[in-house]
């Protein structure tokens, strides 16, 4: 469900598969080691990949050409980590704390979530991300309570001409119990070894901070099996230095670990990711809004810690990566401005650059899936997974003065014209090609209808709506109901850990 095999509209002016495909006359941001800008600049394809990068380029015979003239050719955005399944629910919990989320889909409401279900989420999400220029996307998806629901969201992706990471996972049952079933771990063997460059595989779990450390079980198969672990670290009420520390002790920290949020380590840990190599996925506009912590932008500068970006959920968020770019910089800078003020100091020189976080979002994003070598800039041979901002029809695409700064703090997913993917138009002149959204609406009506019924309308409504908190509120002590472990540390002793002391 979900491609047609023709444009949306009447598909006039989308160049035809299997040609060679040029960009010509626009403004490329190469996100090479140089940062090079290229203006007036040309861009070709052919086949799968990026054939020449610069001005007035010969190409051969019968290349389609797109006018980039007023626009900006950039690399595919990367999203590092986003619940796909949650965008059935899309801002159905935009007034939510993280302990409702937690509530809502942890311990009441997740395993309510057919097969079915996660599919239509997962399709609409897919399809999201291309419109939004976001080539690749690692869909965390925890809620795979049965290998039903994993094969539903294998197909959703693999309907949509995009590409992704499945980070498996299941908020249903401890790590230790679901990656020893055989049946998952044949599927993650399949996925390992499909040879498929566009599904990708890792396992995603949390590490409680529980003395007796259940969840090595999962970090040896994981081992094992050779796929990467992605896992939310460092979230207040949810997990801590304790699970930072028992990964360093027994070994499992590799530069193919990703830690999601670390927003509230102590600085001993940022030491532990750093010497280790793994990356950090910031969702700043997650962090700022539901209560993981604040972005750890400052740490991830002085430490030097490989950094992409990533959206999180819909159920919140919007799913697109100018979105995340511009939050990070306003959290990042917010923050520097105010600990200069409670100093009695002005910053009069910023340390965070409108530049960084482009390459967070599509180096960095490449760098933590670990696609270096074909995915993230702009240049020959590399995949052509390419995005061109243009808008004709927009007052605010013009003028065009500092490329870098505009995509990051002007742009927006409607300008996004042109989308290519592995050598493939998916978007052309601000419209998908072959995606049937009539079908997907359907499929996301069904699983709403379906959930509502299962929740009831006052439990359905009640959750949209939160109550205004009372005046005394008590914390979330374990969102994971499959161990009964409660850390003390939540209680007492936060503001290291806010501080990343």
């Amino acid at each position: 469900m979900g491609m047609s095999g023709a444009a949306s509209g009447d598909g006039a002016g989308v160049p035809v598969a299997g040609r060679p495909l040029v960009f010509r006359g626009g403004t490329v941001l190469t996100v090479d080691d140089a940062a090079t800008v290229l203006r007036d600049a040309d861009v070709l394809v052919v086949d799968d990949r990026i054939a020449a990068v610069g001005h007035r380029l010969d190409v051969p015979e019968g290349t389609a050409e797109v006018d980039a003239s007023g626009g900006i050719v950039m690399p595919g955005m990367i999203d590092t980590h986003r619940h796909m399944w949650q965008t059935a629910m899309r801002g159905y919990g935009a007034d939510w704390t993280l302990t409702q989320y937690f509530v809502w889909y942890y311990l009441e409401h997740g395993r309510k979530f057919r097969p079915q279900d996660i599919a239509a989420g997962n399709r609409l999400a897919a399809i999201e991300s291309l419109d939004a220029g976001v080539t690749t996307t690692v869909d965390w998806s925890h809620n795979l309570h049965t290998t039903d629901h994993a094969e539903a969201a294998i197909e959703a992706l693999r309907s949509v001409p995009g590409r992704f990471v499945l980070a498996y996972g299941n908020i249903q049952a401890g790590p230790w119990e679901w990656s020893a079933d055989p049946a998952v771990r044949s599927i993650l063997e399949r996925l390992r070894d499909a040879g498929d460059d566009r599904m990708g595989v890792q396992m995603a779990f949390d590490v409680t901070g529980d003395p007796a450390f259940p969840e090595r079980a999962a970090f040896e198969v994981a081992r094992d099996l050779g796929i990467p672990v992605t896992t939310h670290a460092g979230v207040w009420g949810a997990t801590s230095d304790t699970g930072i520390q028992q990964m360093y002790d027994g070994g499992f920290m590799t530069p193919e670990t990703t830690y999601v949020h670390a927003s509230t380590l102590t600085r001993d840990s940022y030491q532990r990711i750093a010497a280790t190599g793994g990356s950090i996925s910031v969702a700043t506009e997650s962090e700022c809004s539901a209560g993981q912590g604040h972005a750890p932008t400052e740490q991830v500068l002085q430490y030097g810690i490989p950094v992409s970006l990533s959206m999180d959920t819909s159920v919140w968020w919007s799913g697109d990566m100018f979105s995340a770019m511009r939050a990070t910089l306003n959290a990042d800078r917010m923050a520097e401005h105010l600990t200069a003020h409670l100093q009695g100091e002005t910053i009069t020189h910023l340390r965070l650059r409108a530049a960084r976080v482009l390459e967070w979002c599509t180096r960095g994003g490449a760098h933590t899936i670990g696609r270096d070598r074909d995915l993230g800039s702009v240049e020959v041979g590399k995949k052509a997974d390419l995005v061109l901002v243009k808008n004709d029809h927009s007052p605010v695409s013009f003028p065009l003065l500092n490329p870098v700064g505009h995509v990051v703090f002007q742009a927006q997913r409607g300008d996004v014209h042109t989308v290519v993917v592995d050598g493939r138009v998916v978007k052309s002149d601000g419209r998908l090609v072959g995606i049937d959204l009539a079908a997907v609406r359907q499929e996301i009506e069904d699983t709403i209808g379906y959930l509502r019924a299962e929740c009831g309308e006052e439990v359905w409504e009640a959750g949209m709506f939160p109550d205004a908190p009372e005046a005394e509120q008590s914390i979330l002590e374990n969102p994971y109901q499959y161990t009964d472990f409660k850390d003390e540390s939540k209680r007492a002793g936060g503001e290291e850990r806010v501080l990343g002391r």
